[in-house]
């Protein structure tokens, strides 16, 4: 019987008996007696607590009267007092588009890696630099030493009213949508700074791919001002829920917070208090690792999930929340196709909040979208494996652009949701590699501007470095992103019996456990049947016992 069996038994055991105790809802969340100190009380932002306190008023500082024509003029001035900030960014992965798995030793990054939506950001900088901090980004050969090309406004203006541009102005057929249609405000934003809020985060990481909540599909607009219902922890103190923003979670030191998409977490130690630097973010972190209540029979028994059933799990029972959609599908082959010999668009999808979303575009393909999505449940420990570019494939089936590592029996795997991406993107037809698109670009081998295929991948592997046999198709992949935000307050937690169910339940597909209420074990149900048997039995004689007692006394009185 392998170790993870014989916990099902024990499991299996108490449940029977637990389920007698009490209707086993995991929405039952009080907070646990033995949480780490700090952890009992509601938390309040630590952000919005720095900012109520703040001693400088940035607008009378002599250094920031500008006037500012460019970002580089405002980061010398913002430099000039705060002369740590470039050297501690020149290690964020926002400024260097670099990251090294220390776990698998992949090199990775957003300058190297091929996704499943753009593809790649490597030759289209001049696109992707309008969101990722720094300036004048135009292509692969950029000095990360000048640190005046660091952007401090995009994550610390407080006006609102900063904008980040496309760095080249891309194909003549296409500049024009994409150019800016007002100056931006360097001069008043560097006046009006403070800590990065929601809507700095928010202007990037929630339009990521190209639009609201396309990749990640548990980060939307929505999140700018959340009903409780979406995310009780960035949902407003006023409407119920903690008021929460990205950096209470994602805290860090020296311009290097935590959270990470190349390496996950799927537990912590719960040892440090909210708000302490880390190099993971977890649920644990402010909830410590027994969250429920050890007082009630359902606590307990939650309790003993946390070791392999991640938070997330049963506290974001689906993602695409709140009227937002997010996109599951995405078919590159089908791009190039004009009408009346004109670029065209289709808008076939109205999601929750009434606004439409384009079902196909000349420009990128067929789209499909969601809402409500339930994730995709894995086992995970971690650990990601990303197919990198020059790494072989197997057309004739669909390629994981990333894969978690974990299974049942792997002690540090816990049960993870996620959104699965579903995309047809180019590769080499010889070589059986994924292929580099040149999309953003001036000249005629830029895709978002001739549409020809053949030319832009050639292109595009040119500008990688990379071999190219001249030949292209298109294959299935598949990428999976964590699923960490839209947390559901605890009513709407899921309910036990949407995973221990014979049929039909939440974590069906996964294999190589027993789970208590779906999988079948005989001696196992005969025993927890007995065990319900004996507890119903010891219940009822327990009640005779009493009204015979009840009787003999008043027959003695």
């Amino acid at each position: 019987m392998t170790p993870l069996r014989l916990k099902g038994l024990i499991l299996g055991i108490g449940l029977a008996s637990t389920m007698m105790l009490a209707g086993a809802q995991a929405a039952e969340t009080t907070p646990s007696a033995k949480a780490p100190p700090g952890n009992k009380q509601t938390i309040i932002s630590q952000t919005i607590l720095r900012n109520l306190s703040t001693t400088a008023d940035h607008s009378k500082f002599k250094e920031l009267q500008g006037p500012f024509e460019s970002g580089p003029q405002v980061t010398k001035a913002c430099l000039s007092c705060h002369n740590k900030a470039a050297e501690q960014l020149r290690h964020n992965v926002h400024w260097t588009w670099l990251y090294t798995n220390p776990q698998t030793g992949q090199k990775l990054g957003k300058e190297r890696v091929i996704n499943a939506f753009c593809t790649n950001a490597l030759g289209n900088e001049g696109m992707c630099a309008m969101c990722h901090a720094g300036f004048n980004r135009a292509g692969p050969e950029y000095d990360l030493d000048k640190v005046e090309n660091m952007d401090c406004l995009v994550c610390h203006d407080q006006t609102g009213k900063y904008f980040k541009t496309v760095v080249t102005p891309g194909h003549p057929k296409v500049r024009k949508k994409f150019a800016p249609k007002k100056p931006v405000p360097f001069t008043e934003a560097a006046q009006h700074v403070g800590l990065p809020t929601r809507k700095n985060c928010g202007k990037c990481h929630f339009y990521g791919g190209g639009g609201d909540n396309v990749k990640h599909g548990d980060l939307s607009s929505v999140l700018f001002d959340p009903p409780r219902d979406v995310d009780v922890h960035m949902s407003s103190r006023e409407k119920g829920g903690a008021g929460l923003v990205c950096t209470d979670c994602h805290v860090g030191a020296g311009h290097v917070w935590s959270g990470s998409r190349y390496v996950m977490n799927v537990g912590d130690d719960g040892k440090r208090p909210p708000g302490a630097p880390r190099q993971k973010t977890s649920c644990a972190q402010c909830h410590g690792t027994a969250p429920h209540d050890w007082s009630s029979p359902v606590g307990w028994k939650l309790n003993n999930h946390t070791d392999r059933v991640a938070c997330e799990t049963c506290h974001i029972p689906a993602f695409a929340r709140g009227g937002v959609a997010t996109k599951v599908f995405w078919d590159w082959s089908t791009a190039g196709r004009l009408k009346d010999g004109k670029p065209y668009a289709e808008e076939g999808y109205t999601q929750g909040d009434g606004k439409k979303r384009h079902t196909y575009v000349s420009m990128k393909g067929t789209f499909k979208w969601a809402e409500n999505v339930v994730p995709t449940y894995m086992w995970a420990n971690g650990t990601v494996r990303w197919t990198l570019p020059e790494d072989r494939i197997d057309p004739s089936k669909p390629v994981w652009i990333n894969r978690v590592e974990g299974s049942a029996d792997d002690p540090k795997a816990r049960i993870m949701p996620f959104k699965v991406m579903k995309t047809v993107q180019p590769y080499d037809a010889e070589r059986n590699v994924l292929a580099h698109i040149n999309l953003w670009g001036e000249d005629d081998a830029a895709f978002w501007g001739n549409l020809d295929f053949a030319k832009a991948i050639a292109k595009g592997m040119e500008i990688a470095k990379r071999p190219y046999s001249g030949k292209f198709g298109f294959v299935n992949t598949r990428m999976l992103w964590p699923i960490n935000h839209m947390v559901a307050p605890k009513e709407k937690a899921l309910a036990c019996n949407e995973c221990h169910v014979r049929e039909n339940g939440r974590l069906a597909a996964l294999a190589g456990f027993y789970m208590p209420g779906r999988d079948r074990w005989s001696w196992l149900d005969g025993l927890g049947l007995l065990l319900a048997g004996l507890t119903l039995l010891a219940s009822i004689g327990h009640a005779l016992l009493r009204i015979m007692r009840a009787n003999t006394g008043k027959r003695g009185a």
